[in-house]
C-alpha cells in the first residue's frame, strides 16, 4: 500500500489551528476518510491538540505532517523549540492544560523526539475499528501505552 505525506506550514498564532483543522479536513476526504468517520473526527481533535500546543506554548512556527494509507494514520507536528513536551493535569473549572492527555487517551501510541534544534510530537490511529468505535492496537500491542512508532514505507 503506498503512503501519501502532506504537510502544512503553521504560523505561530492561534488562528492557525482553525487553519489547520479545515487543511487537514480536506487531505482526510482525499484519502477517503469521510468528514463523518469516527476516525476523522479524532483524528482533527488531535492536530487540533499538537498544533495547538507547538503554537501556543512555543511562540514558533510549526510543521504539520500526516502520512495516510498505511495501517494507520500519522500526525507530526515539528517546530523549532527544543522544549519537550509536558502533560498537565487540569483541574475542574481550568480551561487549558488537557491536551496531551487528550492525546493520550485517544491516540494508539504517540511520543516526541529532538529533531535538529526542535522537536516533533507525533502520534498514530489505527484505521481498524473496535466494536465500540476506538481505534485498535495490532496484535501484541497495548492500546492505552503503546508508544514504539509504526514503519511507514
Amino acid at each position: 500500500m503506498q503512503v501519501l505525506q502532506v504537510q502544512l506550514e503553521v504560523g505561530p498564532d492561534p488562528a492557525e489551528v482553525g487553519r489547520a483543522r479545515r487543511w487537514a479536513r480536506s487531505r482526510l476526504a482525499g484519502s477517503g476518510i469521510g468528514d463523518d468517520e469516527p476516525l476523522a473526527e479524532t483524528l482533527i481533535l488531535l492536530i487540533s491538540e499538537l498544533v495547538t500546543n507547538a503554537v501556543v506554548h512555543t511562540g514558533c512556527p510549526a510543521v504539520l505532517r500526516m502520512l495516510l494509507g498505511g495501517p494507520g494514520v500519522r500526525v507530526e507536528v515539528a517546530d523549532s523549540s527544543d522544549r519537550p513536551p509536558s502533560p498537565r493535569h487540569a483541574d475542574g473549572e481550568d480551561t487549558g492544560g488537557r491536551g496531551l492527555e487528550l492525546v493520550v487517551g485517544l491516540a494508539d501510541r504517540w511520543g516526541w523526539q529532538r529533531e535538529g534544534a526542535g522537536k516533533r510530537v507525533w502520534c498514530e490511529v489505527d484505521r481498524a475499528a473496535k466494536p465500540d468505535g476506538r481505534a485498535s492496537a495490532g496484535p501484541g500491542e497495548d492500546f492505552a501505552h503503546s508508544r514504539e512508532p509504526r514503519v511507514y514505507l
